[in-house]
């Protein structure tokens, strides 16, 4: 119901022109804009995105991970099966391992590089630069 309200709020601001008193021009009263929770910026829902790219990243190598093991631990001493594995394996964990390198970059340029002035939405919220605005 809230959510209307604040709808119907924005349609009746950008039909009628408000007044100073807080009374548009037809004289009614304008209607509660509060939808009873925050409106996430840009910033937070970028920054958000970022992190939940590297969290679900690292969860793929592991799940990749476990089924290469899983591969190897099934494979009845097939070679071809155990190389398959192996291989798989070992795909994980270079994976893992760009996935340290780089959140370890990121991390080093926004903190001492830049002094967190320009963040990647790793160790501090993402900063969108202003030309935007």
């Amino acid at each position: 119901m809230k959510i209307l309200n604040f709808i119907n709020s924005l349609l009746i601001k950008s039909i009628y022109a408000e007044e100073a008193g807080g009374t548009n021009i037809s004289g009614a009263n304008m209607v509660d804009t509060s939808v009873g929770f925050q409106i996430p910026t840009l910033t937070s829902i970028l920054t958000f995105v970022v992190r939940f790219f590297f969290i679900i990243a690292g969860l793929i190598a592991l799940i990749f991970l476990l089924l290469g093991a899983f591969a190897w631990i099934t494979s009845s001493g097939n070679k071809e099966s155990v190389q398959k594995a192996q291989d798989k394996i070992q795909a994980a964990v270079i994976g893992l391992i760009l996935i340290v390198v780089v959140l370890a970059i990121a991390v080093t340029l926004e903190t001492v590089v830049f002094n967190k002035k320009v963040c990647f939405g790793i160790s501090c919220p993402l900063v969108i630069p202003s030309l935007l605005k």
